[in-house]
């Protein structure tokens, strides 16, 4: 073979060896025929090259596209899901020193999605890590007792760990800054008088009727459905109203009557920062025991409690934690991850 000809055969074998080391690595002008456009060679049909490569890249871009549509079911699923279920039910502490056991079944009976457990703190509050067992707190009282402090103390510690507190009627007459009304001197509630949402008028609750100011109620997850409330004076005593919005603090509906500083009397406030999270409604929880529904108290009185359940159980509208998932958000934590491992699956069988 003169050397011209065993020229022409060397580099015949180095071609075929260039062309099978080229397709091997998937790129190449021996293997796509000229430079692709894109990434893909299956998007170059038309340069010719390993066929093996481009029917690889299609299916690879067939179970992406596949993947995608599955993620999007999933997220379509959770969203649908989330919108149509109910608010998750939140474990709520009822604490008072007294009647927090009749509060506790009126609003299971009344306000369902949540569960109540009454708790009698006259002697004393329980220890933190039994209330941090639950997800919020109504606290209340009815008469004065001298394990305010305490109580109020605790129920500090609880809201500075992050969970939502409700106080109501009447809280405010054992308030610290409660000098009126023929009651003895009042015990204050300690460290939660630092981050509760308004003082008293100097009065409290006094023997006055209230009824709800349609013009003062903001638009807010605390007043959805509200468009009325009242209370009475039953047997001489009033139970609602005598308080006074802090500084800072939202009143999202206000009684249409002043409080005894002839300023506004809120009926629905709001205290909250990044960590902490207050609400007051400033009406007794155990009208119920005292009067008649329609009569004595009324108007949108159980919705103004199940609002502020629910926005407590939303974490205040920073997002829900819930205590146990229920079985419908189950199966759709099942679905986003079954469509992780299908993503993950197909993007190692594409390799």
């Amino acid at each position: 073979m003169n050397s011209v000809a065993k020229q022409r055969q060397n580099h015949r074998f180095s071609n075929f060896f260039a062309t099978r080391s080229t397709c091997a690595s998937r790129s190449g002008p021996a293997c796509l025929g000229k430079s692709p456009r894109y990434r893909y060679s299956w998007r170059n049909w038309n340069s010719g090259g390993c066929r093996a490569h481009r029917v690889r890249d299609a299916l690879h871009w067939v179970n992406m596209h596949l993947s995608l549509r599955l993620a999007v079911m999933a997220v379509i699923s959770f969203a649908s899901l989330t919108v149509a279920l109910p608010v998750e039910a939140a474990r709520v502490a009822v604490l008072s020193n007294r009647h927090a056991d009749v509060v506790a079944t009126d609003f299971t009976a009344h306000v369902p999605g949540h569960v109540y457990t009454a708790f009698d703190v006259s002697a004393g509050p329980p220890d933190l890590n039994t209330l941090l067992a639950y997800d919020e707190i109504l606290l209340f009282e009815d008469t004065l007792f001298d394990q305010a402090p305490n109580v109020g103390n605790r129920v500090y510690q609880f809201a500075i760990a992050g969970r939502p507190v409700i106080i109501a009627t009447f809280y405010n007459q054992d308030r610290s800054d409660r000098a009126g009304l023929a009651l003895n001197t009042p015990h204050g509630w300690g460290q939660l008088e630092t981050i509760d949402p308004d003082t008293t008028d100097t009065f409290g609750a006094q023997a006055n009727p209230r009824s709800l100011n349609p013009a003062s109620v903001i638009a807010h997850p605390l007043t959805e459905g509200v468009t009325s409330l009242f209370a009475s004076v039953i047997a001489g005593v009033g139970y609602a109203g005598g308080d006074q919005a802090k500084s800072g603090t939202r009143v999202l509906a206000a009684w249409s009557q002043p409080n005894a500083n002839n300023q506004v009397d809120p009926a629905i406030s709001l205290r909250q920062s990044t960590n902490v999270c207050v609400m007051q409604i400033g009406m007794a929880p155990d009208l119920p025991l005292n009067g008649t529904l329609g009569t004595d108290f009324g108007g949108d009185y159980y919705r103004v409690w199940k609002n502020a359940f629910d926005f407590g159980a939303s974490n205040c509208g920073n997002g829900f934690f819930v205590p146990a998932l229920s079985d419908a958000l189950l199966v759709v934590l099942g679905l986003l991850l079954a469509t992780i491992a299908a993503l993950t699956l197909r993007r190692r069988a594409a390799r």
